[in-house]
């Protein structure tokens, strides 16, 4: 995935760790606001994460930005899948705790999008056609060894 991102990136990195500061102000807002969705008080629309692991991404995402929206006035923060289990569409995305938990139209990027983001326009649809060459490469191999269990 760092390979695909530098072809359309300045910089690329996995586990980045964001360091910076965020006034206590800004602190205690995000933990009113991740409060208030995991009560019910703010209903969001959203992969597999309980209810749990969506409101702590969505706390991180929140710092992340507070962080460092002061350097970097563009600065986006996302959770984000590289497939989507439910189809293509971001609107066939049927898992209940990402729905109710998380702002999936501004905070959650699925597939094609994600893809697209990192690797630049027609990134997912070259991935799919990895995926599918390596299938038919290497698939009846793997259907054999399932099958016949060597």
């Amino acid at each position: 995935m760092r390979l695909i991102a530098l072809d359309n990136h300045k910089d690329a990195a996995r586990g980045y760790r964001v360091k910076g500061v965020i006034s206590l102000n800004a602190i205690k807002k995000i933990e009113e606001i991740v409060s208030k969705i995991g009560n019910g008080g703010m209903k969001r629309p959203f992969p597999k994460p309980n209810k749990g692991q969506c409101l702590e991404a969505t706390g991180r995402l929140l710092q992340i930005y507070g962080i460092l929206q002061a350097r970097y006035s563009k600065v986006k923060a996302y959770y984000a899948t590289a497939y989507n289990p439910y189809g293509i569409e971001k609107s066939t995305y049927k898992h209940s705790f990402v729905l109710n938990y998380m702002d999936v139209d501004n905070e959650v990027l699925l597939g094609k999008e994600f893809w697209d983001l990192v690797g630049g326009d027609e990134t997912y649809e070259g991935i799919l056609g990895i995926y599918q060459e390596v299938g038919r490469d290497k698939g009846p191999d793997m259907l054999d060894q399932l099958a016949l269990g060597y």
